[in-house]
């Protein structure tokens, strides 16, 4: 069974950094595509902020370029958020996201548990 596990969120200032990190543990072949998604208060769908490839190409959402920062460590299966001049309108409930190839020909998605950063003004 594959996990995702998170860590890093909480409360911090207008301004301020945080840094998300994201596990995947069990039996896997491969993991192609990580990403980070948010879903705001009030609001029931997840929106991507970003993602990265394999080969480390990297997406972000326009409202996060410049202050967020992706990246992975594919020797230890983790994936990070690293979180620079956050707003409060960055207050959301993270979760991170892996495309996995369980074996030959099986690819699956998983998810995080989440994990809750709020900004305050």
């Amino acid at each position: 069974q594959v996990q995702l596990v998170e860590s890093g969120g909480g409360l911090v200032q207008a301004g301020g950094s945080l840094r998300l990190s994201c596990a995947a543990s069990g039996s896997m072949f491969s993991i192609h595509t990580m990403g980070w998604y948010r879903q705001a208060p009030g609001k029931q769908q997840r929106d991507l902020v970003a993602s990265i490839s394999s080969s480390g190409s990297t997406n972000y959402v326009d409202s996060v370029k410049g202050r967020f920062t992706i990246s992975r460590d594919n020797a230890n299966n983790t994936e990070y958020l690293q979180m620079n001049s956050l707003k409060p309108e960055d207050t959301a409930l993270y979760y991170c996201y892996a495309h996995i190839q369980r074996s030959r020909g099986i690819f699956s998605d998983y998810w995080g548990q989440g994990t809750q950063v709020t900004v305050s003004s």
